[in-house]
């Protein structure tokens, strides 16, 4: 069983409904045509009826009787306005709030928040900061989180089997301070643990086990101190290079006896300038598929999508995000 073939099983006869905030995107429509052949999830579409069945019938997508919903023309917009309001407490006022939600992503993302639907993937055309925009400040941390991150879920096949492994936080904290790594990884794991993988987390630099002084190096032992605190049950080690982190022979030549370096599979990077750069090297040069960034941390999956995906990449998103 692959990867998708093990998230279509966890969402077997769950009913989960996931929205599309781009309804009349072909990329979207073409992905939701096969989620509808699936049965697995119950895509709702956002955006006029007319245009988006015009788009599909146009592309030749069959979406059956997939729920479209306008926001100009919803029964349930005032009640959605007056608790926009209440949710953005003085920060946004009534006029200012209803401007919004006739935006798609603003919809899509009360729709999640007043249990319409149970997650959202959107981004095939707006940008990253206008879909985590509305789930920061919508839907908001779950209890227990002080902050939304994000991974990536990197692929390929290798001596015929395949490979995953976890990257994080490629897309959103700019410059986490110990804490907050610590909190990265954590969610990183548990979002690994999803995914079937057993997570074996390194903490990044360009020092190992001390091998180089500077404060970055400092942020990164204090946090690694505080997560093997944190997550005893997974292990854990840094900060470490990354050949030390996935080569066993300078892995344990480096940092002998360590029970990550050289076997790692979760990388928890010390900012986002390395991340992104990281995870576009591993996809670039190492030939693995990216799938992301996956938003962690939050009170409901909301999932943002490259401008520049395709519908198959879509259609794998929707199922990552409805599983999460």
């Amino acid at each position: 069983m692959d990867l998708f073939d093990n998230l279509r099983a966890q969402l077997r006869g769950k009913g989960r409904r996931i929205v599309f905030t781009e309804g009349s995107d072909a990329r979207i429509l073409e992905a939701v045509s096969r989620l509808v052949k699936d049965g697995e999830l119950t895509p709702v579409l956002v955006g006029d009826p007319a245009a988006v069945k015009a788009a599909a019938a146009k592309g030749g997508f069959d979406i059956g009787a997939t729920e479209i919903i306008d926001p100009n023309t919803y029964p349930g917009f005032d009640a959605m306005v007056a608790k926009m309001v209440e949710l953005r407490k003085g920060k946004m006022t009534e006029e200012q709030c209803r401007d919004a939600l006739k935006k798609s992503n603003y919809f899509g993302t009360m729709l999640v928040k007043m249990g319409k639907a149970d997650c959202l993937l959107g981004g095939a055309t707006y940008s990253t900061a206008d879909t985590v925009r509305p789930a920061l400040q919508l839907i908001k941390c779950r209890p227990g989180s002080s902050i939304v991150s994000s991974c990536f879920i990197l692929v390929r096949e290798k001596d015929g089997k395949p490979e995953t492994i976890a990257m994080g936080d490629c897309a959103i904290n700019i410059h986490p301070n110990e804490d907050q790594l610590v909190e990265i990884a954590r969610e990183t794991a548990k979002c690994a643990r999803t995914f079937g993988m057993d997570p074996k987390v390194a903490f990044l630099s360009f020092s190992t086990h001390g091998s180089a002084k500077d404060d970055t190096v400092t942020l990164v032992q204090n946090a690694v101190a505080k997560a093997k605190e944190a997550m005893p049950d997974t292990p854990v080690d840094g900060e470490m290079q990354f050949d030390a982190a996935v080569s066993p022979a300078v892995g344990q030549l480096k940092f002998p006896g360590s029970k990550v370096a050289g076997y790692a599979n979760t990388f928890i990077f010390p900012d986002v300038n390395a991340g992104n750069i990281g995870y576009k090297i591993a996809q670039r040069l190492g030939g693995f598929e990216a799938y992301g960034p996956i938003l962690l941390g939050l009170n409901a999956q909301i999932n943002d999508l490259s401008r520049g995906c395709n519908a198959a990449e879509v259609y794998k998103m929707a199922l990552i995000t409805a599983a999460l």
